[in-house]
């Protein structure tokens, strides 16, 4: 083996380094999709995935005679399992109900033949290097390819191909290694068996070829199974996956596949979000939406005629493309982010509350809930307080908080944590069919005179909330009653922790 074919092996290298991280990161993004809490599933791929790492380098020494037949098989299997890792697992979740045990087995299969690369190659190069030279260079590439594979997953190829074609591209180059293994390492492989090596190498490009081509109807049948309903939109955006869905009754909004609206009865949960706050507020002018990126809480503030301007923060772009632009959701929010009064702003909130001069007379908090940390952070201590700068001292805001019948100590974990940063908090809930009994705060900077008792007379009737359903919400039956609970605080992240518990416990 002369110098070319050497420097070759490096650029190999440098691709199985990066398909390797690529795998584990997809697993962790997977698992942190569709089991939530980030923090944990990254934790567990990440331990497994580095065992598994330890496994197959201590495996690879058995391996004593065609060494580079068994790596050029190696990376086959690998372009197989890692390539429809992601298909498989979405498939997984929706049919098998040991999903778990399928992922980190899946895991497990992959950091075991990932470690045997290296060692393979190692041994396959000892023979033409010095052995300094050889292992400074290979792990050189190695920790390059790990770079890359950091700085493509989030930036590139998650916003533009989304995961599962993600998966099957490094399945196709870690094929592609494969094949081009047996012409690198022509002058060491034997020629008994060499066209079936080559052979089966073409048709692991092509199954995933193939497979990434149909990427979409995959992905479509698994995300049908699981949300039940046929998929009218699907996107993947740098921070979720979107979802539409449709039936006969309207349609649904699902973000990393939890429901988010049902267009049949969204209304009941922004009208009870809104109003309140609304009609108790003294003529509200400057209105802050902090998530809400569908615009439906818009809808119903625009409704209002003292507004003046109202300022959307969403994190995602993808989510208020879709409510400015997809015509199920432009229709449901009336046109709303497309009023002249509404400045749409894409950033994280937190960031954009910390760094922010405005001043505001109402703040609507429609955020996710607190399935994670970095959405956990926006129910802290911290982050009320840096809201409270921003609001006038007559200011009003509402937010929701989750349900407290699955989840009361979530709930009054972020009710509690309200009143400790100085707030005059007050609990309310609403039915919503879609999903059941449903939380919510209200509060003020200064000292209320309780909870609002009237709706304006400027909005006229509404469709879910009148003067009788307005008190009943405030007034909470014996099932719904305060709750001693840790507060939210950056360092802790309480709420992340009550709600992963009591949402698990009800699944």
């Amino acid at each position: 083996m002369n110098r070319a074919p050497l420097a070759l092996l490096y650029l190999n290298v440098l691709v199985i380094a990066t398909c390797g991280l690529i795998y584990e990161l997809l697993a962790g993004t997977l698992a942190s999709y569709l089991l939530g809490d980030s923090v944990t599933q990254f934790s567990l791929v990440i331990g497994v995935y580095l065992s598994a790492l330890g496994i197959g380098s201590w495996l690879s020494q058995y391996i004593e005679e065609k060494l580079a037949k068994t790596f050029i098989e190696v990376e086959l299997a690998l372009a197989l399992v890692g390539g429809l890792s992601a298909p498989f697992l979405f498939v997984a979740f929706a049919w098998i109900e040991w999903f778990q045990v399928s992922l980190f087995g899946l895991v497990l299969l992959i950091g075991t033949l990932v470690g045997l690369e290296l060692p393979l190659l190692m041994r396959i190069l000892k023979e033409h290097l010095d052995f300094s030279d050889l292992v400074s260079r290979v792990l050189t590439f190695d920790y390059i390819g790990a770079l890359l594979a950091s700085l493509l997953f989030p930036i590139l190829l998650v916003p533009q191909l989304g995961l599962v074609r993600t998966s099957l591209l490094f399945g196709i180059l870690n094929a592609l290694v494969g094949l081009w293994g047996t012409y690198l390492l022509r002058p060491i492989l034997s020629n008994k068996g060499l066209g079936g090596l080559r052979g089966r190498a073409i048709l692991v490009v092509g199954m995933l070829v193939v497979g990434f081509i149909k990427a979409d109807s995959l992905t479509t049948i698994a995300e049908e199974r699981m949300l039940s309903h046929p998929i009218v939109y699907a996107k993947q955006s740098p921070y979720q996956r979107i979802v539409v869905t449709q039936n006969q009754q309207g349609f649904q909004l699902h973000l990393n596949g939890h429901l988010q609206f049902n267009s049949a009865d969204e209304y009941r949960y922004h009208e009870a979000l809104v109003h309140p706050v609304m009609s108790a507020a003294v003529d509200p002018k400057h209105v802050l939406v902090l998530g809400g990126g569908d615009g439906l809480a818009v809808r119903e503030i625009l409704k209002y005629p003292s507004v003046e301007s109202v300022t959307l923060v969403d994190i995602d772009p993808e989510i208020t493309s879709l409510a400015k632009t997809f015509g199920l959701m432009v229709d449901l929010n009336q046109r709303a982010l497309l009023d002249p009064r509404v400045t749409v702003i894409n950033q994280d909130a937190f960031i954009w509350v910390r760094d922010t001069a405005q001043q505001f007379d109402v703040a609507v908090i429609d955020f996710p809930d607190p399935s994670g940390y970095s959405v956990g952070k926006l129910y802290t201590s911290r982050f009320f307080q840096m809201l409270k700068q921003h609001l006038s001292d007559s200011a009003r805001i509402s937010i929701q908080c989750t349900s407290p019948l699955v989840a009361p100590n979530s709930y009054w974990c972020v009710l509690n944590t309200l009143k400790a940063t100085g707030f005059d908090a007050i609990p309310y809930c609403a039915s919503v069919p879609s999903f059941g009994v449903w939380g919510f705060a209200y509060a003020t900077m200064m000292p209320s005179d309780g909870a609002p008792v009237e709706l304006s007379d400027a909005v006229g009737e509404l469709r879910f909330l009148n003067p009788s359903q307005l008190k009943a919400m405030f007034d909470l039956p014996s099932d719904i009653q305060p709750k001693e609970t840790e507060l939210n605080r950056l360092n802790n992240q309480a709420l992340v922790r009550y709600y992963d518990q009591e949402w698990s416990r009800s699944e």
